[in-house]
């Protein structure tokens, strides 16, 4: 278990420097400026030494050496401010760099995920990997580029400054070293670890506000306040516990590392007190020691906390590439066909679906749709309803058998141009952040002024577009926070009849809509229609009775089909569900 858990860790490292080749140009500037920014770092308690001994004595120091060591030390604390701004500047641009390819790549990766992997995470949880695991990762990696690099070279130059000085005396700074080391994998060892769960307990909370936000009138409708509140409580406790674990072994790096310090000082003064005393060394000398003794520590301090964030960096990170390396969706075939039209011709032969394996949904199912036929698909809940229109569109594909679009097995066609040749209303809206005109035209952004207006004009939108502030150019926010469910399906109508669709699917499309309101879009769509091969999903049977065909599903198959009349002559399932919703009224 634990080689797996370290082989994961290196994994995820060696992912990141994969990603570090493209700044290559940038860490090797680092390095440089680091090397040349800990060199004169060093070489100033050297100076600073050299300063010393020139003072003799009262009435004896000697001036011009002084100035000279002095403006050696100013020039050199010049170019080390410099060196350092330009190391910083370098390690901004790999760290940010390196976090925005990431960002992109996960925000393209979510475009091609299949809906599989969406329906079974929650939406809060896979931000909460692109935005706040993201901010993580790159506070490690910047604390990393910043530290790491320098304090590695700065233990390596100063214990060289050192053997010029006093080789004795070095070694008892390296016999006491090894103790910050076994300091450092005591606290990597078990950070790691606590830091990933804290991060994925993070996700699920996150996953839950969102959540909630989301439904907070449905929650606060069915009094769930309360429950709600005790869960977030069970996620922040475990949240809170996760995180003390982590800091505390985190919090115990310092207080840990000075303590090794303090030996390293202690051991330094006290043997070159005793050189100096032996005439060894020159109290100079002994002061650049200290200076270099307290330098040589001060990065195993440093590492020790930037070793902390690194595993906070690399738990964060192994999500992020997660989410990244998830299996995308099948792509389309070489070759694969790009058909501008559609007839409409559809045949299903055969096919077999199911969302978990081992529950069949649809099984066996076969349908022939010919161009132009208005197809109402009814049936009780669950019964497969959506999920046949999930694979017309192929948002998933067929577990079994085949799906032809004009005599195409759509597994021929790209996704694009078979997505393309339907326009889609559903139950459920989705507007975007931006103006109605921009919402409208998301199907056909080459429309002109008039054709969207005429649009909207036969679907009913135009009246009340025109009475809010802005009329087209009004912003509405996220899912079109402002305006009333029916206000906001009739806009999703108005888009599907401005991008001219060959083939329609219509998805309890007016459910939202008041009864006058909805017979003057029936009719609207009836227009729309004519021509166009049509699926209309309903559970209300008197929008349907028009339809040239009506399938009745259950248990994902079609068990009855056939014009409303001809339905209600064989008295079956169909007859049995029209006369529970108009019980007592004539058929």
């Amino acid at each position: 278990m634990q080689s797996e858990k370290k082989e994961s860790q290196m994994q995820t490292v060696q992912k990141v420097f994969r990603r570090l080749g493209k700044y290559r140009i940038y860490l090797i500037l680092s390095l440089v400026l680091a090397f040349i920014t800990v060199a004169l770092t060093l070489y100033i308690p050297k100076l600073t030494g050299m300063a010393v001994d020139v003072i003799v004595g009262k009435g004896q120091v000697k001036f011009p050496a002084l100035l000279k060591i002095m403006m050696t030390i100013g020039i050199c604390t010049l170019i080390t401010a410099v060196s350092q701004w330009l190391m910083n500047v370098c390690n901004n641009k790999m760290t940010y760099g390196i976090v925005q390819d990431i960002r992109n790549e996960a925000f393209r990766k979510i475009e091609i995920l299949p809906l599989k992997y969406i329906d079974g995470h929650s939406y809060g949880e896979v931000v909460s990997r692109v935005i706040a695991d993201v901010d993580q990762f790159s506070d490690g990696l910047l604390m990393g580029f910043t530290q790491l690099f320098s304090g590695v070279i700065t233990i390596l130059g100063t214990f060289c400054f050192m053997l010029s000085v006093n080789v004795r005396i070095t070694f008892v700074v390296v016999l006491i070293t090894p103790v910050s080391f076994g300091v450092a994998a005591f606290i990597s060892k078990h950070t790691y670890q606590m830091f990933r769960v804290q991060s994925e307990t993070r996700g699920e909370q996150t996953g839950l506000i969102d959540e909630m936000i989301g439904g907070q009138k449905v929650v606060q409708a069915y009094g769930e306040q309360e429950h709600v509140l005790q869960k977030f409580d069970e996620i922040n406790a475990r949240l809170g516990m996760a995180s003390l674990k982590a800091t505390f072994f985190s919090s115990i790096t310092n207080p840990a590392t000075r303590f090794v310090n303090s030996l390293v000082y202690t051991g330094v003064g006290i043997s070159g007190a005793f050189a100096v005393i032996g005439g060894a060394m020159t109290v100079g000398q002994l002061s650049s020691f200290l200076s270099y003794a307290n330098q040589y520590t001060k990065p195993f301090n440093e590492i020790s906390g930037v070793i902390t964030e690194l595993q906070n960096a690399i738990a964060c990170a192994k999500r992020i590439f997660d989410l990244i390396e998830e299996e995308p969706q099948t792509p389309d075939r070489e070759g694969a066909l790009e058909p501008e039209n559609f007839r409409g011709e559809i045949r299903l032969e055969k096919v077999n679906f199911s969302y978990v394996p081992g529950q069949k949904l649809i099984e066996n199912f076969n349908l022939q749709v010919q161009p132009g036929q208005r197809i109402a698909i009814v049936g009780p809940t669950g019964c497969g309803k959506t999920t046949l229109i999930n694979l017309l569109m192929r948002f998933y594909d067929v577990d079994g058998g085949q799906i032809f679009a004009d005599g195409n097995e759509i597994r021929n066609l790209t996704r694009k141009s078979l997505r393309g040749g339907y326009g889609m209303v559903l139950q459920d809206t989705w507007l975007k952040a931006g103006t109605i005109r921009e919402n409208i035209c998301m199907g056909n952004e080459t429309a002109t002024e008039e054709e969207m207006m005429q649009a909207a004009r036969a679907c009913h939108a135009d009246s009340f577009i025109r009475r809010l502030s802005k009329g087209y150019d009004t912003e509405i926010q996220e899912d079109g926070g402002g305006l009333s469910q029916g206000q906001k399906q009739l806009l999703c109508i108005t888009r599907v009849m401005l991008s001219h669709p060959s083939m329609l699917i219509l998805d309890e499309a007016t459910s939202s809509i008041d009864t006058r309101t909805e017979v003057k879009i029936q009719e609207a769509f009836g227009r729309l229609m004519k021509g166009r091969t049509s699926f209309i999903v309903a559970h209300r049977l008197s929008t349907i009775r028009e339809a040239d065909v009506i399938l009745v599903m259950k248990d994902g198959h079609i068990i009855e089909q056939g014009s409303h009349a001809d339905l209600m002559r064989q008295q079956g399932f169909y007859y049995t569900l029209y006369q529970s919703q108009f019980l007592g009224k004539a058929i």
